[in-house]
């Protein structure tokens, strides 16, 4: 299994959308899980304990109600308008993220037209991290971008080799 393999040799966690029977049938570390997509409590059954679930949200309920689940993270967004999802649940803004963060302890991915300039303001209000596309996929320096991702995060000035 090429993915797992690939995510475990970097320490890195591997995360299938939506799907909980490929989660299981790759070895993944777990799902994330949209809000139409199968119920939180049935994946928890499928996949155990140990596997980590993730739940996007768009609204203050939606974080209460993956937070009292037992979610373990949770994909808040989208932050800003983006391309890469035709029909998204409406922007919430830096101001939605900052209003949310105090209803949970979880962990929270922003999503949702995320660019490298945005990250501080993402910080600031209280995310957790970034899931990006837009960002990666335009990226003439993959590489770079990922290392200029990884410092916005980690605080630490680190070069490029």
């Amino acid at each position: 299994m090429p993915l797992r393999k690939a995510t475990a040799d970097v320490d890195a966690m591997f995360i299938v959308n939506d799907r909980c029977d490929l989660a299981l049938a790759l070895e993944a570390d777990g799902v994330h899980l949209g809000q139409d997509d199968f119920p939180f409590d049935v994946a928890r059954q499928i996949l155990g304990e140990k596997k980590i679930i993730g739940v996007s949200t768009n609204r203050p309920e939606e974080v209460e109600a993956a937070t009292k689940e037992g979610a373990d993270y949770i994909g808040f967004g989208p932050i800003f308008p983006t391309k890469t999802k035709a029909d998204h649940a409406p922007v919430v803004g830096i101001t939605g993220l900052r209003q949310v963060r105090s209803l949970t302890t979880l962990p929270i991915f922003a999503i949702g037209g995320i660019t490298l300039e945005s990250v501080p303001a993402i910080q600031q209000a209280g995310g957790n991290g970034v899931a990006v596309a837009s960002v990666v996929y335009n990226s003439v320096n993959l590489e770079e971008t990922l290392h200029q991702l990884v410092r916005s995060f980690s605080g630490k000035s680190q070069q490029v080799e």
